[in-house]
């Protein structure tokens, strides 16, 4: 098993500047947003990509595209629902 800490203390980095950059904000229950961190961290250590952890990984390099995070969904999502799928950004 590796120490996840660096990439999610990364991904967490990441994440907060794209939701600023955006006008979103992150979950603000923490410990939903660290298991979305994770998952998102998790995803790129052993995919090698940014998954979302909510989505399932096809193998299909098109399909699978679609969902690195921000996936191609998020805005629409965040825009009907107030927040993505993995509930990662939120409204404001």
């Amino acid at each position: 098993m590796t120490d996840l800490a660096p990439i999610m203390e990364k991904t967490h980095e990441w994440a907060s500047k794209y939701a600023k950059k955006k006008g979103f904000i992150l979950n603000p229950d923490e410990e939903m947003l660290q298991m979305v961190i994770e998952g998102l961290s998790r995803n790129k250590h052993e995919h090698g990509k940014q998954y979302c952890p909510c989505r399932i990984i096809s193998g299909d390099e098109e399909q699978d595209r679609k969902i690195i995070c921000p996936c191609v969904y998020h805005e629409h999502e965040i825009n009907d629902d107030g927040n993505c799928h993995c509930s990662l950004f939120f409204k404001v």
